[in-house]
């Protein structure tokens, strides 16, 4: 393996730097809120500064880093777009060079230009109704049913997304059939659908992720309206997911790397007993263990990704680069906070968005043993590692 960079990747690497750097650090102080009772804080950009930043990333040859080229994105290899998402995770800015969900990826060519061209062109946002009403995603108690009748598919229960709220929108829902899990697309405005909730939120509010509900009442598409198969919804973008897994490695050493820079920063300008803490064994332990955890990672995510890219199967070394990056960005933000002296939780402190971010993953526990269990049958099946 070869760990030098091309020059092309240098490039793509120090251009999203700079914009990081440059356009999106400068906005985070508005995002976490300067009034003094936070009343000001948001989630998200406001319309006119995202139109602006997006304007900026197309005219830099980078809108739709992750996106094939025949589909209407930039088509960089794994490598380039891990190296543009580790630089973009390094703020709390939520800003994405374009990135749009591989399922996708499987539209035919009527769907492509009804759907995945608007969610690629920021016209059409795409709110990924998987989630149950309950919190669940398991596919084995789906509770969404889609009934064929009359040459149609009525959609009826509940969803809940993420996603944020407002302007145009269409849905992917994926709902228990005859045949099996079917995903639907289920524009805006089709009778029967609608949407609650999920809208932005300013102040302390900012703070809390409320998921939106989209419900389905004899909600009647067409058999034009299937992603894919009927039946076969869980087998979409499976030729992508292993990529996607890496990528969002990436993410997780971006995260850990801003953490580590904040913890340094800290480390070298409080003081204690007349010095600075820095001089104390405990703080650089806490200073070189992250930094080991974020090197050990990035070569993960770094060999996952050049593996992919020479076209090797990465299909458990992703599985591990998911978990191992998970854990990885929640141990480096427990070591920040003693190098605060304590949880940085507080609100409007940079520390605590990025702290979040970090630890945001430890709600669904359960996917981290999903990934163990996934690695642990093919060490059982003779895999060796």
């Amino acid at each position: 393996m070869d760990f030098e960079l091309s020059e092309e990747l240098k490039m793509i690497q120090s251009l999203t730097r700079d914009f990081v750097n440059e356009r999106l650090k400068p906005l985070e102080r508005d995002l976490l809120g300067r009034a003094a009772d936070l009343s000001d804080a948001r989630s998200y950009l406001p319309a006119d500064k995202e139109a602006e930043l997006v304007k900026m990333v197309r005219e830099m040859g980078l809108w739709g880093v992750g996106v094939p080229e025949e589909l209407g994105g930039v088509g960089l290899d794994t490598l380039g777009v891990c190296l543009v998402e580790e630089e973009l995770a390094q703020t709390v800015v939520p800003f994405r060079f374009g990135d749009v969900t591989p399922i996708l990826f499987e539209c035919n060519e009527e769907q492509r230009e009804k759907f995945l061209l608007p969610a690629l062109n920021y016209e059409k946002k795409p709110y990924l109704a998987l989630m149950e009403s309950d919190g669940s995603a398991d596919p084995s108690g789906m509770k969404m049913k889609a009934k064929k009748e009359d040459g149609y598919y009525l959609l009826k229960g509940k969803k809940l997304s993420l996603s944020r709220a407002g302007g145009d929108y269409f849905a992917v829902v994926f709902a228990s059939t005859d045949r099996g899990i079917t995903c639907f697309l289920v524009d805006k405005d089709t009778p029967g659908f609608s949407v609650a909730g999920g809208d932005e939120k300013t102040g302390w509010l900012a703070q809390v992720k409320e998921p939106m509900t989209m419900v389905f009442k004899k909600c009647r598409v067409t058999a034009e309206n299937i992603l894919g198969k009927e039946g076969k919804a869980f087998h979409l973008g499976e030729k992508w997911l292993p990529r996607r897994r890496v990528v969002r490695g990436a993410r997780c050493v971006g995260i850990a790397r801003r953490l580590l820079d904040e913890a340094t920063a800290q480390a070298q300008s409080l003081e204690t007993f007349g010095q600075p803490v820095s001089r104390r064994t405990s703080i650089q332990a806490a200073l070189a263990d992250i930094a080991m955890n974020i090197q050990a990672a990035r070569l993960m995510v770094y060999e996952a990704a050049w593996n992919s890219d020479i076209g090797k199967s990465i299909r458990h070394n992703a599985v591990m680069v998911k978990l191992y990056t998970t854990q990885m960005v929640q141990t480096v933000a427990d070591r920040v906070a003693h190098v605060f002296n304590g949880p940085p939780y507080i609100k409007g402190m940079l520390m605590e968005r990025l702290c979040r971010h970090a630890l945001e993953d430890r709600a669904i526990e359960f996917t981290l043993e999903r990934q163990r269990s996934i690695i642990a049958g093919y060490i059982l099946k003779g895999l060796k590692v």
